[in-house]
């Protein structure tokens, strides 16, 4: 349905932004040219996706597949869930799965002088908010040395698309139902999202 298609900018940075692990495809080159990495995106004046910046070992078959520059398609997995009819509270409803997905094409560029700023950006990223965030200088020892064996990228977007398959085609009581006894926050935070007004969280 189209209406799975349909999203925001918004939508799109906070997906990637929650789950910034996604798979790195070459396409043409083989299973072995797939892999995941952690990346983060960098967007425009109008909140709209424009590049990815991530690292990957030297040693990945991408690394071969892509030098030193080749298109890739990149996929996001967000929250998603089994639906089944306890969830609906309706015995002649039908299962489904619930989800939200982003796919990407863009042209990957290695950057080697960017590496450290790279691996820096995840890092800062996934240890906000940590009591004690970690430091790479906790282990300057090794520290270079590792970095010599990743190398950065960055991915020019060329074109996206998504599905945020979130309860839209659900009628109201169904969907009231599957909020109220789905036990996945993550997932029951989209869906409200993606259907305002529709089920009040005090229903």
């Amino acid at each position: 349905m189209k209406i799975f298609d349909d999203f925001s900018n918004d939508d799109a940075r906070d997906l990637i932004t929650a789950y910034p692990l996604g798979w790195v495809v070459a396409p043409g080159h083989g299973v072995d040219a797939a892999s995941l990495l952690p990346l983060l995106g960098e967007y425009d004046s109008d909140g709209r996706l424009v590049r990815l910046i991530g690292h990957m070992s030297r040693r990945n078959a991408l690394y071969d597949a892509l030098a030193p520059e080749g298109t890739a398609l990149i996929l996001f997995t967000g929250p998603h869930a089994y639906i089944s009819p306890e969830h609906a509270r309706r015995r002649d409803w039908g299962p489904t799965w619930n989800y939200a997905q982003l796919r990407v094409e863009a042209r990957l560029v290695f950057t080697p002088e960017a590496t450290g700023a790279a691996v820096d950006r995840i890092v800062a990223h996934m240890e906000s908010g940590r009591k004690t965030p970690w430091s790479k200088e906790e282990i300057a020892h090794r520290y270079h040395g590792m970095l010599k064996a990743i190398i950065g990228f960055r991915a020019e977007v060329t074109a996206m698309a998504g599905r945020f398959k979130l309860g839209q085609d659900e009628a109201d009581p169904v969907l009231a139902n599957i909020l109220d006894t789905l036990d996945d926050p993550a997932l029951v935070q989209w869906m409200r999202r993606f259907n305002p007004g529709r089920a009040d969280e005090t229903e």
